[in-house]
């Protein structure tokens, strides 16, 4: 296999930031010489692994198994998240290149742990209190290839914060791109998405972070292009501003629902799984206790979807019901007493994709601008299968 590909995600990069990007010189060159649509819908829940998992798949969540970030383990405080290759359930963009004799290289890239990668630097962090993080990366991923890596540039982390994060994994990836030289790379960016978080969508520390990128692109384009790579840049979802959180748990035990239901945040979104098979009665009882939280509350909730709706909208088709929240409100698996409390964070997403366009670029030498339509972010793994000659 010769030709040569680069996926670059910027997490959380979505079409509200086009105004911002489209001034700055190494994005603006990039759209302004490939194929790009500003117009690419996520798969709901709107978060990370799922549509990372459906980027590299072409299929959604109830396909692909990756139906949220972190799995339903309600026994523990803070369950892990779907950090293994293993647990996509289709064949991957990964395993196409593998079996054409590529080589493959993954920074941080979502649901790789454990892959069948060359160069793999998953994303995934110590969930036990008995855990480092240096152990748990090495053994999820290529061993002798991160120790070179930490090696090289470790020095640059602190913990998992930002900006020093993408730092390390820009000079990883050049690294990579100038030694190893791998037929596809899949890169994952997580600052921008990390200062939406914290300071809201139009905080100055947004538009910092954005300029990170921009620096962080120039740098990877330079080399890139000079060695035959085509280029990839994508967002993955959006994030809409949030003021409150909503747990359900407090509210199902005082409706003595709670021993029939498990209740799991999506952040903008939540699901509602059965523990077991019931009545119909006792379904009704579910979700007609929600319609009544939500107008208690004010209308804190948008729309419940039952099971049937999961073909249409590719959530988990083993959820019992899926919530939309209102405007403004996001959903924690934290308890609440009252229900609503202030939110840790001031944005969030999960919601539906039509409030979380992103977009997509594919940048070759010779290629002249063209604007694609309205696509769907599982439309992206043929465009790239495509520009590499696979199917």
């Amino acid at each position: 296999m010769e030709e040569k590909l680069i996926v670059i995600s910027f997490d959380a990069l979505c079409t509200d930031d086009f105004k911002t990007i489209r001034n700055l010189p190494t994005f603006n060159y990039i759209l302004n010489n490939s194929i790009y649509s500003l117009d690419v819908e996520p798969v709901y829940p709107t978060l990370t692994y799922p549509n990372h998992a459906s980027i590299i798949t072409g299929k959604r969540p109830y396909e692909h198994g990756i139906v949220n970030n972190t799995k339903l383990q309600p026994s523990r405080t803070s369950p892990d998240w779907f950090w293994y290759k293993s647990d996509i359930k289709c064949e991957t963009i990964l395993d196409i290149v593998k079996n054409n004799g590529g080589t493959i290289c993954t920074l941080l890239w979502p649901t790789t742990g454990g892959g069948k990668i060359d160069y793999n630097m998953p994303e995934i962090f110590a969930n036990r209190p008995w855990q480092n993080q240096i152990v748990v990366s090495l053994l999820a991923g290529s061993k002798l290839f991160q120790l070179s890596i930490y090696k090289k540039f470790g020095k640059m982390l602190n913990g998992l914060k930002q900006p020093n994060l993408d730092d390390f994994v820009l000079e990883s990836a050049l690294y990579t791109l100038k030694y190893k030289r791998p037929n596809l790379v899949l890169v994952h960016f997580t600052d921008l998405d990390t200062q939406k978080h914290i300071y809201g969508t139009k905080s100055e520390k947004v538009k910092e972070a954005i300029l990170r990128h921009e620096e962080r692109l120039k740098r990877i384009f330079d080399v890139a292009s000079n060695l035959g790579y085509k280029i990839a840049i994508l967002g993955d979802h959006g994030s809409l501003d949030v003021h409150s959180a909503i747990s359900l748990n407090e509210y199902f035990k005082q409706k003595k629902l709670s021993d029939y239901l498990y209740f799991k945040s999506c952040d903008g979104s939540a699901y509602i799984y059965l523990r077991r098979e019931v009545s119909n009665n006792i379904k009704d009882k579910i979700y007609y206790s929600i319609e009544d939280f939500s107008r208690q509350s004010k209308g804190t909730i948008e729309k419940i979807f039952t099971a049937s709706d999961y073909i249409k909208l590719g959530f988990d088709k083993n959820a019992f019901l899926m919530l939309e929240p209102s405007s403004g409100y996001c959903f924690t698996d934290k308890n609440i007493k009252d229900y609503i409390a202030p939110s840790d964070h001031r944005a969030a997403h999960g919601q539906l994709p039509n409030k979380h366009k992103t977009l997509f670029c594919l940048w070759d030498r010779g290629e002249t601008k063209r604007q694609l339509n309205s696509i769907k972010i599982t439309d992206i793994k043929a465009i790239l299968l495509n520009s590499i000659n696979l199917k």
